[in-house]
């Protein structure tokens, strides 16, 4: 049975509101219909879902160089957090995009277990310094812009739903709800030997759950909601039963100065007699190649769960937004925190309705304020912050409703896409397993005059990132 349309069907649409203030005209908030009460919602829910960068990136660069030196931890959290609430700020004010940014967790395990094992601490910031003012010489020309365009619609959206499932991947490995078993079959498993077995991956599926269903009611704040409920529950059971596997210490203070002495320590003066010239080049490579396709990928997934990104899949000020990126890559090899680069986790706050700058500048501020509370960055436990990632993950993959699976020459370039992310834990992987599987599809199929030039050249770079390892070898690279 259907029914007459209402008299409004027919109207024309209403003029969209006038902005409030200066603050709303300048980030658009009202125009992108958002509030700033939800701005600020957002820009604290993505700090949350953040926030244990500053722990992390310590523990990963703890990697001796090959001097047997290694980076001062708590000047390294401090350097963390001064560099994410930097670039977060810039980017927030500049393009007005609700994007954070923090050191990129594929660089820095890429600089501490590949990198310093042929050169210094320095030296492995130099090159990241390197990587950055690269990919801002590709954006600021257009180039970087122009690659971005050749990529096929279909292939944007397939790196939005595989960013989707490589969050909500990262969130199940760290909430400890998957696990390596070490064995050929199966090399992961539930949990420990197939069941849920600890308090804090418990603790996990309760929070991914109340998030759930606070989601499912359209409950306003549902994910920062989630998150603290799991953070006081998680405190009550760790006052309650000291062995539950919560720590909540705060014995060391919640306030200290921040050791910013990291600042500036790099070192161009390469020492070719312990590392050749081509192995430099190959590692500059892979960091390009790195940072840049998992940059694109992160703002084309995020712009598009946000509704900024338009059919071909670009976003407001894209241009800037690329710039700023590279720029992130060389303030974070100055401060000798890696490359910070845009966040997936910023999606969190998108999911709790951030869609402007504000949101993100609300994230710098709070990244900048960690700096001297460096122990309640450590407040929320890992297993509740992997739920908010594993309830983002599930809003990206909606976007796979917007592929046509009918041609198989987009089938299996969007499947590779997709699973790659995850099953290799990196974006880059993923992006170009696309590539490469579309070009090669499409050319042997009859439509090699639809690929665009520029993809036969990104699609021939990734086979060489890919086949890195035979070409190091062949020119004696250790």
């Amino acid at each position: 049975m259907t029914t007459a349309p209402s008299p409004a069907t027919n109207a024309p649409a209403a003029p969209p509101a006038e902005p409030k203030n200066a603050l709303d005209r300048f980030f658009e908030i009202t125009k992108r219909g958002s509030t700033i009460g939800t701005e600020i919602r957002g820009g604290i829910v993505t700090f949350v879902t953040m926030a244990y960068i500053v722990i992390l990136n310590p523990i990963i660069l703890s990697t001796p160089d090959i001097d047997g030196n290694v980076l001062d931890g708590g000047a390294v959290a401090a350097a963390t957090a001064l560099t994410a609430g930097v670039m977060t700020l810039l980017f927030g004010i500049v393009t007005r995009l609700p994007f954070a940014f923090a050191a990129g967790l594929g660089i820095n395990a890429f600089l501490a277990f590949s990198v310093v094992g042929s050169v210094t601490w320095p030296e492995a910031m130099a090159l990241v310094m390197i990587n950055g003012a690269v990919i801002v010489l590709l954006a600021a020309t257009g180039l970087r812009k122009m690659i971005f365009d050749a990529v096929p619609v279909q292939l944007k959206l397939a790196i939005t739903v595989g960013i989707g499932l490589f969050i909500a991947f990262i969130g199940f490995v760290n909430a400890g709800f998957v696990t390596a078993t070490g064995n050929p079959s199966p090399p992961i498993d539930l949990g420990v030997g197939g069941s849920v077995a600890t308090i804090p991956t418990l603790m996990f599926v309760v929070t991914l759950l109340i998030g759930g269903v606070l989601m499912s009611l359209r409950t306003k704040g549902a994910i920062l909601i989630a998150l603290v409920s799991g953070t006081i529950i998680s405190a009550i059971i760790a006052a309650i039963w000291p062995d539950s596997g919560f720590v909540f210490d705060f014995s060391g203070g919640i306030v200290g100065v921040p050791d910013l002495s990291l600042i500036g320590q790099v070192d161009f003066g390469f020492d070719l007699g312990r590392v050749s010239g081509v192995a430099l080049v190959m590692i500059v490579f892979t960091l390009i190649f790195s940072n840049f396709f998992d940059a694109m990928g992160t703002m084309t997934g995020l712009a598009g769960e946000a509704g900024l990104a338009d059919k071909k899949g670009d976003f407001p000020r894209i241009k800037s937004a690329l710039v700023i990126e590279g720029v992130g890559a060389i303030a974070g090899g100055a401060t000798s925190s890696s490359s910070a680069t845009v966040f997936v986790e910023s999606g969190s706050g998108i999911g709790e309705g951030a869609r402007t700058g504000f949101a993100t500048s609300i994230t710098g501020v709070l990244f900048l304020l960690a700096m001297f509370f460096a122990p309640l960055t450590g407040l929320v436990p890992g297993e509740i912050a992997a739920a908010a990632l594993v309830l983002v993950g599930a809003l990206m993959l909606s976007q796979i409703k917007n592929i046509d699976f009918s041609d198989f020459r987009v089938l299996l370039p969007v499947f590779l896409t997709a699973t790659v992310m995850p099953m290799t834990y990196s974006i880059a992987n993923g992006i170009g397993a696309g590539f490469v599987s579309w070009i090669v599809v499409n050319a042997l199929s009859g439509r090699a005059k639809t690929i665009h030039p520029l993809l036969w050249i990104v699609g021939f770079g990734f086979v060489l990132f890919f086949a890195r390892g035979p070409i190091e070898a062949a020119f004696g690279v250790a």
